[in-house]
């Protein structure tokens, strides 16, 4: 692969950018119900700004019955009265555009709520106007389902209609059903609801498993088990290419903006088709296959200990496959995944050690980082004793099915949960270490962390070796060095258990990252060509003080500019 110089970049500032989720609900509430509002986030948009992101990705405030969290949209052009008014969010877009950040929304359009006027319409009025917008079908000939696929939450896809006599297919809750992307108008409905949106200034959009919208012809079934994986046949199904030309046509060539599609079982070879340039389709997406390391045979909450070497074969894999067409995006939690120190990390002794090596990781390779609520801080997991203080539907769900009717062990299915459950994101961001951790006056909706005496933004602003303070460096260092952002990668030591090591080069700058995945010392051996040369640290989570240039402490990244 030949060196990239500054010369042939395509510079774009959605690639130079460090993007920074929040998730609503959770991050600050304003007026003391317990829930996060837009009017709390406007109270902390000096702290967003002092961090140095560029991008706000903005989970969902549409009006939603929030059966899960706000994925249930029942108006598309108004706000959630828990979260505040259009005026709010007017409010909120000026204050970011002020100081330089962008806002990009969170686009749900594989689904709506059951909640939503066309919904309603389509499921009391099948010839009328919105008949066809969702997927129906009739029951099988013997009486039973359409098909075998599982939801995602557990259960069936089909869930029938007393008013229309019919099954309507919802890959999520049945609270959620799919739209129909077949029928033109459900299409055009949707891209007037975005321009609706970029029209109001919004800088982009995030793309709800924007991946599963084509479903292959007839439905079929996956074999002849009662309920089975049906995902075959909605990943990246057959027209999703012509549909996301189709929309990059209609909406998105016209604004200058910000595109990531999230997409579970997304493939490399797909992902290049996504997201070269010359096919106008997005930006860059979000693959789930670093998500998927702990998983055992029996997927998400069959849990397994992951290996360092697996870890470094995935994202080198997605490095090297979208080196030269496409854009990684780099992230290691999100509102649906545990916190990132609690499960790539050690969130006990070395939790601000292992939080600053995680963040060296994502914002040294090529790719767009993405930060979300909380990481800046080094959270953790949260572990909550008892089933009835978790709130997620996914946990709720299995638990259910596992232990109230499959008879499981409690014990073990909390575990999983304790360990994998979306929850773990979704406690309360903690500001401070007055009540509630300063996220709200009243009974907050989901417990705080207890940890939040000792993590807290509070603490860390005022202290220049906090993991906060070391997000900012990091982010500081990206927007200086373009060798960060567009500097070609090459892995050292595929092999090694606990040292992740690679290059950047750019034209004749080679950077050199150097981490230790351990709780104990790593000896690194420079490779020949690498060790005859001399090295000026940039950045180090353990300082410059006394670093021995081949042995890593616990936890210890180190990132030099080789000359």
């Amino acid at each position: 692969m030949g060196t990239g110089t500054e010369a042939n970049v395509n510079r774009e500032f959605w690639k130079e950018a460090v993007v920074y989720q929040i998730y609503p609900r959770s991050f600050m509430d304003s007026d003391g119900d317990g829930v996060g509002d837009l009017r709390g986030i406007i109270l902390k948009l000096d702290y967003l700004k002092e961090l140095g992101v560029d991008v706000i990705w903005l989970s969902p405030v549409y009006k939603s019955p929030n059966d899960d969290n706000g994925y249930d949209i029942s108006d598309y052009e108004d706000i959630m009265d828990e979260f505040g008014t259009m005026s709010d969010w007017e409010e909120l877009l000026k204050g970011l555009h002020e100081r330089g950040i962008k806002l990009m929304m969170d686009l749900v359009v594989n689904h709506t709520s059951d909640e939503h006027p066309w919904f309603i319409e389509s499921k009391n009025n099948p010839d009328g106007e919105y008949g066809d917008y969702y997927v129906w079908r009739d029951a099988a000939p013997d009486g039973g389902l359409p098909n075998n696929w599982e939801s995602f939450f557990s259960g069936p896809v089909w869930e029938y209609s007393e008013e229309r006599g019919q099954y309507y297919l919802h890959l999520f809750s049945k609270k959620q059903p799919d739209l129909n992307w077949e029928n033109e108008k459900v299409r055009h409905a949707v891209y007037k609801m975005m321009k609706f949106w970029l029209d109001k200034g919004v800088d982009g959009f995030r793309m709800d498993v924007i991946n599963l919208i084509s479903k292959v012809d007839g439905l079929p079934s996956n074999g002849t088990a009662p309920i089975a994986d049906g995902s075959m046949y909605y990943v990246d199904g057959p027209r999703i290419h012509e549909f996301l030309q189709e929309m990059n046509a209609e909406v998105l060539s016209k604004y200058d903006i910000i595109t990531v599609g999230e997409m579970p079982g997304v493939t490399v070879e797909e992902a290049k088709k996504y997201t070269a340039e010359e096919r106008k389709e997005l930006q860059m997406i979000f693959q789930f296959e670093h998500m998927r390391l702990d998983g055992g045979p029996g997927g998400k909450w069959d849990i397994v200990p992951w290996k360092l070497p697996q870890l470094k074969a995935v994202m080198h894999k997605w490095q090297i496959g979208l080196a030269e067409k496409g854009w990684n995006s780099l992230y290691l939690n999100n509102h649906d995944q545990p916190r990132m120190v609690s499960r790539f990390g050690n969130d006990g002794e070395y939790r601000v050690q292992s939080a600053k090596l995680l963040a060296t990781l994502l914002h040294t390779l090529k790719g767009t980082p993405y930060v979300y609520q909380g990481e800046e801080l080094g959270m953790t997991n949260v572990k909550f004793p008892m089933i009835d203080e978790y709130k997620d539907i996914e946990s709720l769900n299995m638990y259910n099915e596992r232990v109230t009717h499959g008879g499981a062990d409690p014990g073990t299915v909390m575990a999983a949960i304790q360990t994998r459950g979306r929850d773990n994101a979704r406690t309360p961001v903690q500001w401070d270490d007055s009540e509630h951790a300063g996220f709200t006056t009243g009974k907050p909706w989901i417990g705080v962390n207890p940890n939040y005496k000792t993590i807290n933004a509070a603490r860390q602003l005022g202290d220049p070796e906090s993991v906060f303070h070391y997000y900012k460096e990091l982010i500081a260092l990206r927007k200086k060095h373009p060798i960060l952002t567009y500097g070609d990668y090459e892995l050292l030591l595929p092999d090694h258990e606990t040292i992740y090591a690679y290059t950047r080069t750019l034209g004749d700058e080679t950077w050199l990252t150097v981490l230790n995945f351990s709780t104990e010392p790593s000896v690194f051996e420079w490779p020949g060509n690498l060790g005859s040369r001399e090295a000026t640290l940039v950045i180090g989570n353990y300082g410059e003080s006394d670093a021995d240039r081949n042995e890593w402490r616990p936890y210890e990244a180190r990132v030099y500019k080789l000359n």
